[in-house]
């Protein structure tokens, strides 16, 4: 099995700037944003050790094929890895369900998938490109 590293949780918003706002609110710091100038997609806080990132549903639907819309709390675990492609083959052949094939996005700075958990909850493999 893969070793997997940095795990942290994403959350969709309709409205992103709201719910960065509160989350602030509670003491968390953005670390990251993605574009770094204009409205952004997806931003990343942290509160000590714990990371949240909070992206737009359209992303979730236009850059990854997910569908996080309707009511219910749409929820993924991420995991980082050394090889995305690798840990979603051995994923699929455990019996896992991919939810979104391998791709690269942010330019080709990252290359993700998503898997299904067997009660259907998505969980993002991630690796950084070099």
């Amino acid at each position: 099995m893969p070793l997997f590293k940095a795990p942290m949780i994403n959350l969709y918003a309709r409205d992103l700037p709201r719910a960065v706002a509160f989350y602030k609110q509670l003491g968390f710091e953005e670390t990251f944003r993605t574009p770094s100038s204009g409205p952004p997609v997806h931003v990343e806080l942290q509160l000590d050790d714990f990371t949240l990132g909070i992206a737009t549903v359209e992303t979730a639907q236009h850059h990854h094929g997910l569908n996080p819309k309707g009511e219910g709390r749409w929820i993924e675990i991420v995991l980082w890895t050394e090889d995305t492609d690798a840990a979603v083959r051995t994923l699929a052949a455990n019996g896992a369900t991919v939810l979104s094939p391998p791709h690269d996005f942010l330019e080709g700075a990252l290359r993700a998938a998503w898997v299904a958990d067997p009660e259907g909850n998505p969980v993002q493999i991630v690796q950084q490109r070099t």
